[in-house]
């Protein structure tokens, strides 16, 4: 009787396939999950960004009623008393709105200032970068800065304020 010596029984040869398949497979497997968790990581990170981002502009449109809570209250105490071109801040006593010149930081995050600066007016009564100062107006600058995933980001607005009621 003649063996073929070609043909052996499957089960010898099985043994090692199985474990390289079982390590392909885990491995497989243990990559989807590691990317998986690194995207949801991402993921809530971007969306912590989103978050902040909404929160200053909230808080830069706070800012900026602020301002127009100093005009409507006294230009003369309010927005006159305050120096051209120097970094205010302000925050809420209880009562109503104060300017400092020390830093408030808004849940220890949110660092928002005040800028005015004085406008000028042409020979047309327009706003010019120079001319004939006018006292009653100011443009006012609110700017928001947080310390963000890629750096120091910052929002601003500017606008101007006129002594509305003369007061």
């Amino acid at each position: 009787m003649k063996k073929n010596i070609y043909k052996t029984p499957r089960h010898r040869m099985s043994g090692g396939i199985g474990l390289i398949e079982a390590v392909a497979g885990v491995s497989i497997i243990s990559i989807f999950i590691f990317s998986l968790m690194l995207a949801t990581q991402l993921s809530q990170k971007i969306v912590g960004e989103s978050v902040r981002n909404i929160q200053a502009s909230f808080l830069l449109e706070e800012g900026a009623d602020a301002v127009k809570i100093f005009r409507d209250t006294s230009w003369s105490s309010g927005i006159g008393s305050l120096a051209a071109g120097t970094d205010y801040f302000f925050t809420y006593n209880g009562t109503t709105w104060v300017s400092t010149n020390s830093n408030v930081y808004i849940d220890e995050i949110f660092e928002r200032k005040l800028t005015l600066d004085n406008v000028y007016r042409d020979a047309n009564d327009d706003i010019a970068p120079s001319g004939t100062l006018d006292s009653g107006t100011k443009k006012a600058t609110v700017g928001i800065s947080w310390l963000g995933r890629t750096g120091t980001t910052t929002k601003s607005t500017s606008f101007y304020l006129t002594d509305l009621f003369s007061n």
